[in-house]
């Protein structure tokens, strides 16, 4: 974290080395070269195929709200307002950047075990509605990696009336996984929630952590002028 407004430079990938900075720029380089650079949801995309690996994983991603930069735009609007970026579980939390931005960076799981025991529901999902009763996700970056009852959770929430400022949902597996995507993705459609997820199976927290950087990178450039967040 940074104080004070003065904000580190944004390192991609964590590099600060200078052979680390080649490094990062030479694979994002590569990638630019299989994913077009004309727009802000184009980065994104393009941090999807950095993340996993496959220049196919750009088309397995899919934006809600306006046109597919917007939910981007939002993101980065929320980065630079300081919200609070939400990850359902520690893995996640760990991988989001320290550097470009002065949000708190909390994870989800933790809160809620009575709920999860009271009810049988899992611990990521009661941690979700406990910290929701709280109103920690209205106005947040809500990041879900890893668990499909997580972002049912959040969709039920979101539901009842919950606005985060943006979503980025990639919950990995063959259980539920996709189901809870496509729901968060109707239901954040219906209530005009900003969301970020993908369809298929794959997923995971390096991935959700790879794209909320990205928010994070888009909000660092739109800081030094280099990127507009006008839609």
């Amino acid at each position: 974290m940074t104080t004070d407004g003065d904000f580190e430079a944004y390192a991609d990938l964590g590099a600060t080395t200078e052979n680390a900075m080649d490094i990062a720029e030479t694979s994002m380089d590569r990638v630019r070269e299989l994913v077009p650079d004309e727009t802000l949801a184009d980065r994104v995309r393009q941090k999807s195929v950095h993340a996993t690996g496959d220049p196919e994983f750009q088309h397995l991603v899919r934006f809600t709200g306006g046109d597919d930069s917007e939910p981007v735009r939002a993101g980065a609007r929320a980065v630079l307002d300081e919200a609070p970026i939400v990850t359902d579980i520690t893995m996640v939390k760990a991988g989001i950047t320290g550097r470009g931005h002065d949000c708190e960076v909390r994870k989800a799981i933790g809160n809620g075990a009575d709920l999860a025991a009271e009810t049988g529901m899992t611990r990521t999902a009661a941690s979700v509605l406990e910290l929701d009763k709280e109103g920690v996700y209205d106005g947040a970056i809500a990041v879900v990696g890893n668990a499909p009852t997580a972002a049912l959770a959040l969709a039920d929430c979101i539901e009842d009336g919950t606005r985060p400022a943006v979503v980025v949902a990639t919950p990995v597996g063959f259980v539920k996984a996709a189901e809870s995507r496509k729901r968060l993705r109707e239901v954040a459609a219906e209530h005009g929630v900003p969301a970020i997820t993908n369809v298929g199976r794959r997923g995971g927290s390096g991935l959700a952590a790879g794209l909320t950087n990205e928010l994070i990178h888009v909000a660092s450039d739109a800081r030094d002028g280099d990127a507009s967040l006008e839609s």
